[in-house]
């Protein structure tokens, strides 16, 4: 029988999906985990794989082509099957409609089993992984089908697919090996075609080739050309989430001064005693942990608005804003430290920047982006001493927090060159009042400013 490869949901906000490029050619063998296609998310850029053996009969869907989840994007022609008698699909696969300029407001998707990655402004319905379909247990649509047309429990099988997976070769190995049965497999002939649902990876899509910066506009005759660049499908869910976070949220600010020298110093000195090995800390390492840890004294920044009710979360996961580089289409994810409060500097510095390299290089997977309960967005290091950031739904709140700049600074009666850092923290009013606020930024101020309280 032939197996339809479809566009899956790879998240609960996810509508559509863009093949940006086929790895495979009509007429090429495929095993059970072999990539297929790179496919642009509203998250990200994912390598799709498929579960099972075959032989590629059809590509339904072109390079460039949007097409919604559940479209049939390829045909697999099973073993002995000829690739030739194997007819494509008789639905054209349907393009996702393009957005408009003013799109009227929609309800929200119901949300899938699954767990949604948190993108930017992406919500989250819980701080753990929702577990998969059938009660925890993986498993492929082709190989359910054979294991209860067969009668197999499907505890009794062992997968062997990705993350233990059961796929169809599990479910024929049960039944050589005498599985119990309670009906016998029906004749491919007369069992239809089943969708196999494909799985995702990161993946980096190639750089293109480097361009020469302009070393100076003076002079340059050459006028700007207009053009009209297409939303990837990240950016349109950056554009959705943010103007609904903006509308929904009753956002206000509230900015306070740190004194930075102390953390500085003691920076330089833990760095200077970890030199040769592979960690080296930075000062949002540090804001990381004295967040985290600001938590416990006040859970209502650890928080979610829920209609009738404030979620105080158990967990403390600090999301951190991650910039894209333009060759990966731009944008903002916001990869999540779980535990933040219960981990090391050393330990949070390591996740942040396998993080950082694997969301500029490879991209996230969506367990790395869900489940955050605050986020920290940090610009110092490009310069900026103070800016205002939109909350990350379903967060209460967000640190903004700008660079430790060199200023004259009054201690005693001198005034000396000290460094202090500006943190601008983003609430949502249903949750947090200004006081609370005021009094959440003290808490993480004594952290930075006598930071050896971080490391106990």
């Amino acid at each position: 029988m032939s197996i339809e490869v479809t566009m899956p949901r790879l998240s609960d906000t996810m509508e559509s999906g863009t093949i940006v490029e086929w790895k495979v050619a009509v007429g090429d063998k495929v095993s059970s985990g072999d990539v297929v296609a790179d496919v642009e998310t509203d998250k990200a850029t994912m390598e799709l794989a498929v579960y099972d053996d075959g032989t590629i009969a059809s590509i339904d869907v072109e390079p460039g082509q949007q097409v919604d989840v559940g479209t049939v994007i390829a045909l697999l022609a099973e073993k002995g099957e000829d690739p030739a008698n194997v007819k494509p699909s008789s639905a054209a696969p349907a393009p996702a409609p393009a957005p408009s300029a003013a799109p009227e407001p929609a309800p929200e998707p119901a949300p899938e089993p699954a767990s949604a990655p948190a993108a930017l402004a992406s919500p989250v319905a819980s701080t753990t992984p929702a577990p998969a379909s059938g009660g925890g247990m993986r498993i492929s649509p082709v190989a359910r089908r054979m294991a209860e047309a067969a009668g197999i429990p499907l505890a009794t099988i062992v997968g062997t697919g990705p993350s233990g997976r059961i796929i169809k070769r599990d479910v024929e190995a049960a039944m050589a090996a005498g599985a119990e049965t309670a009906a016998s497999v029906p004749p491919a002939a007369n069992v239809p075609a089943v969708a196999a649902t494909p799985i995702a990876q990161p993946v980096a899509q190639a750089a293109p080739a480097a361009i020469t910066p302009i070393e100076s506009m003076a002079g340059h005759g050459s006028p700007m050309a207009s053009r009209r660049v297409p939303l990837s499908n990240m950016r349109q869910v950056i554009a959705r989430r943010l103007v609904e976070s903006k509308t929904t949220i009753p956002h206000y600010q509230v900015s306070m001064s740190f004194d930075m020298d102390p953390l500085m110093t003691m920076r330089k000195d833990l760095n200077e005693k970890l030199a040769g090995g592979d960690v080296k800390l930075s000062v949002n390492d540090f804001l990381v942990r004295a967040a985290a840890l600001a938590m416990h004294q006040h859970p209502d920044f650890n928080a979610s608005f829920d209609g009738d009710a404030i979620v105080q979360h158990g967990a403390v996961n600090v999301g951190i804003a991650i910039s894209l580089p333009e060759d990966k289409g731009g944008g903002l994810v916001v990869g999540v430290i779980r535990d933040a409060d219960r981990k090391s500097l050393r330990m949070i510095s390591a996740e942040s920047k396998a993080l950082a390299e694997k969301a500029r290089t490879r991209g996230l997977a969506p367990e790395d982006m869900e489940g955050s309960t605050f986020t920290i967005s940090n610009l110092g290091m490009y310069g900026v001493d103070h800016f205002t950031a939109i909350i990350n739904p379903p967060n209460s709140a967000i640190l903004a927090v700008g660079g430790a700049m060199k200023q004259p600074v009054v201690r005693g009666d001198s005034i000396e060159v000290g460094h202090r850092m500006t943190a601008t923290l983003s609430n949502d009013h249903r949750v947090i009042d200004g006081a609370m606020a005021a009094r959440w930024l003290q808490t993480v101020r004594e952290s930075v400013e006598h930071p050896t309280l971080l490391l106990v």
